[in-house]
């Protein structure tokens, strides 16, 4: 036993270790109210998705890459069909009711299937961009990947999930980067999406399309690159409006409150203006573990969830904040060591995609809870209650610390 111990990475296993400690101790405190609910105890029922998370992560870690990479096609067979399932009969919850994202039996809520198949989304582009002796250069050889993780991208719209698809493209960008695409391919790939943003301005929507003509008269992409590229912009900035109109009401609601919380403060705004007092009122040291007034008087909603990180805000203060949010990018840096020294291509882009999924998840949760991102959903890692994204985190890290197992052998046999 002692030999396997020293092979594991204790950098990644402890940065880990202490997140969870914290997020379980942030969760317990989110249940801690004036008027007792049902999330006074749900901290038992994360130490149960601990538990079984821990098993998971040892089942992972037993897996070898090679095992991993033939099993990949598989696991993503049976995520998009999972995804498919929920599109038909799943249900919502959380901050967002109306979807239908959950798998749900009688009153039990499963779980997102969408979590988990984010990493196997992560593994599916690992194993596609591994079997490539070069990295993408061209649109076209963009299209697969972008396939692969398109699919699930618009599943989960169909829910509708705005904020998962922002994971899933995210991860596609990053993992398109560390196998070695060209910054500025991978710019008039996400073009369309840039101009979709700037046409609700037609002054800022023209000069994109400026810019954009020079870039590519400067790039010289293939003629019918360049083609596509502008007329996907094009084609953009004329259903933006309708697009907007295809938006759920939620959502619709939540963006406008990210642009001023007070055009509806007593309901979607509401969450931004309470997480924002939250913070700001704990101040250099806090209020006290447990003693946040906000929460404690039940006025920050989802507290145990989408809105975890105020509480930390509220409670133990910046200090805490910093003490969080040091621990988050500790956590990543080694993850990024991790990819950085992986033995093979799949393993190191795996890592990679496991650091930029969660990375994204961090930022999006904390610049939600700041209003310097729309309210999208999405949980916090370690922190915000919720069993199919734990065991998600769970399996990341027993596959990156498997991988720096892996290079560490490859390191002691070379030596």
């Amino acid at each position: 036993m002692r030999p396997r111990l020293r092979e594991i990475d204790k950098p990644l296993a402890g940065a880990a270790l202490a997140l969870a400690l914290y997020g379980l101790a942030a969760l317990y405190s989110a249940g801690q109210t004036d008027v007792p609910t049902f999330v006074a105890t749900i901290w038992h029922k994360q130490l149960i998705w601990l538990a079984v998370g821990l098993v998971a992560l040892i089942l992972i870690f037993r897996v070898s890459p090679r095992l991993l990479e033939w099993a990949t096609p598989y696991a993503y067979a049976v995520a998009l069909l999972v995804l498919v399932v929920t599109l038909m009969v799943g249900s919502g919850g959380g901050t967002a009711a109306g979807t239908r994202s959950w798998i749900t039996i009688g009153n039990l809520r499963l779980g997102q299937p969408s979590e988990l198949a984010k990493l196997a989304v992560v593994l599916m582009l690992a194993r596609w961009l591994a079997e490539r002796r070069e990295a993408p250069a061209t649109l076209r050889e963009l299209v697969p990947p972008c396939l692969i993780a398109g699919v699930p991208i618009l599943l989960v719209i169909l829910q509708p999930d705005l904020g998962s698809a922002i994971v899933f493209i995210t991860v596609l960008f990053a993992m398109l980067f560390w196998a070695g695409t060209k910054p500025s391919l991978l710019l008039l790939l996400g073009s369309p999406a840039i101009g979709l943003i700037l046409a609700f301005s037609t002054v800022a929507w023209g000069a994109w399309i400026i810019l954009l003509f020079a870039l590519l008269l400067w790039w010289r992409p293939y003629v019918w690159e360049g083609l596509t590229v502008m007329l996907a912009n094009v084609f953009m900035g004329v259903i933006a409006v309708p697009f907007w109109r295809r938006l759920a009401p939620y959502q619709q609601n939540r963006l406008l409150a990210f642009l001023n919380p007070e055009v509806d403060p007593r309901a979607t705004g509401w969450h931004v203006i309470q997480s924002k007092i939250a913070i700001g009122a704990g101040g250099l040291f806090g209020k006290g573990f447990t003693h946040g007034p906000q929460k404690r008087l039940a006025f920050l909603p989802a507290q145990h969830t989408d809105f975890i990180f105020p509480v930390v805000g509220e409670e133990l203060g910046f200090l805490g904040v910093l003490v969080a949010l040091a621990l988050f990018a500790a956590f990543t840096l080694i993850l990024l060591r991790v990819a950085r020294r992986a033995a093979d291509p799949f393993s190191s882009l795996c890592v990679f995609g496991i650091a930029g999924l969660l990375f994204t998840h961090i930022v999006e949760n904390v610049g939600m809870t700041v209003n310097l991102l729309p309210i999208t959903g999405i949980p916090l890692p370690f922190f915000s209650y919720g069993g199919s994204f734990m065991l998600t985190c769970a399996l990341a890290v027993g596959i990156a610390l498997r991988v720096a197992r892996e290079s560490r052998q490859s390191g002691y046999a070379e030596s």
